[in-house]
């Protein structure tokens, strides 16, 4: 009996030996999430270990923005990612989820603006589309014009939602339900586009969820394409099929204007100054997350968030400009790097 605890008690030192070299184990900063944040990251991820002979280069890996929040929630530790980078703000389940598993402070950076785009392959003549039609394209089920009821939606080619576009077969090449790109364009184009039928505006009186499902339910017979979290596949597959329509970041429009194009929407086009100023309809936020109990026991993560939040990053003349991310307004974005500097967390 006395081996028998002598040998558990040996075994139990190399597992806390072996756990203790774990926890030291990790010396780069773990970065997962967004598609469309990733190209920006990485850029600050390598300036970072250029400029810096103390810290490694952080390893930046694209999971989607739902993706990467699984992944940053599912604990504290050298096995969980210290940053998580999301087109859209992180949601209220997500922080409760963290919290869950330890994860309880939070540090949220605003980095920048992005717009979604809806481009076609160049040799495609320009569409002006609306996000009403956005919305006929790619809906389940849309309003029957004689009943108002919702039936399921059959439209085939874009003449067949409005006159003035061409007889092309709706396909659309688009995020799968994971990324940020995603849950970004069914806010902004989905569930507005719906409320231009006043079906829908009764429906919404009636059942409030019903209508939800209805504005926000992408169709599933061939019309979209889920071309999964690669929007530089999307950018190829495009430049193969000139009838097909892509959905992803500005910042992918930005890198390959040699090959597509982008779609006015709503008469606008996804310019920079038209999305810094918000007259783009289909704008958002871009961010990071930080893990703050990871700072200080991961090598660098301070002066990681120091680059990402500096003027020669995210300024008006930042070398992230370039790549294509809109800078926020001089004063919010003083305000985000005292913010990310004093490591100010969600609130609970």
């Amino acid at each position: 009996m006395i081996r028998q605890k002598l040998a558990l008690a040996v075994a139990a030192t190399f597992i806390l030996a072996g756990a203790a070299h774990a926890q030291s184990a990790r010396d780069y900063i773990s970065i997962v999430g967004s598609s469309t944040v990733y190209p920006f990251t990485t850029a600050v991820a390598e300036q970072f270990g250029k400029a810096s002979a103390s810290f490694k280069t952080p390893k930046v890996e694209s999971t989607g923005t739902g993706g990467g929040f699984k992944l940053f929630c599912a604990g504290v530790g050298v096995q969980h990612p210290d940053v998580s980078n999301a087109s859209r703000a992180i949601k209220k389940s997500e922080v409760e989820t963290c919290a869950k598993n330890g994860v309880k402070d939070i540090v949220e950076i605003n980095i920048g603006f992005d717009g979604i785009v809806v481009a076609t392959s160049k040799k495609s003549k320009p569409m002006a589309l609306t996000i009403k039609d956005l919305w006929l394209a790619l809906a389940k089920e849309i309003p029957d014009p004689a009943t108002g009821k919702l039936v399921t939606n059959t439209l085939k080619t874009w003449r067949d939602i409005n006159p003035t576009l061409p007889a092309n077969k709706i396909e659309v090449l688009g995020p799968p339900p994971t990324s940020g790109t995603r849950d970004a364009f069914v806010e902004l184009v989905m569930d507005h586009g719906c409320k231009e039928f006043p079906a829908i505006k009764e429906l919404e009186k009636a059942d409030e969820k019903k209508a939800k499902a209805a504005c926000q339910t992408i169709r599933e017979d061939g019309a979209f394409i889920e071309a999964g979290e690669n929007d530089n596949l999307i950018v190829q597959k495009l430049a193969a099929n000139p009838n097909a329509l892509g959905i992803f970041g500005y910042s992918f429009l930005e890198e390959n204007l040699d090959k597509i194009q982008a779609e006015t929407i709503n008469g606008v086009a996804p310019t920079f100054e038209n999305i810094a100023d918000g007259k783009y309809p289909v704008s958002r936020p871009l961010f990071v997350y930080v893990k703050k109990a990871h700072v200080g026991v991961i090598p660098g993560i301070q002066e990681f968030i120091a680059e990402f939040t500096s003027e020669k990053a995210v300024g008006e003349e930042g070398y992230l400009g370039k790549k294509g991310l809109i800078p926020l307004p001089d004063a919010k974005r003083k305000q985000v790097a005292a913010d990310a500097k004093n490591l100010k967390t969600l609130a609970p």
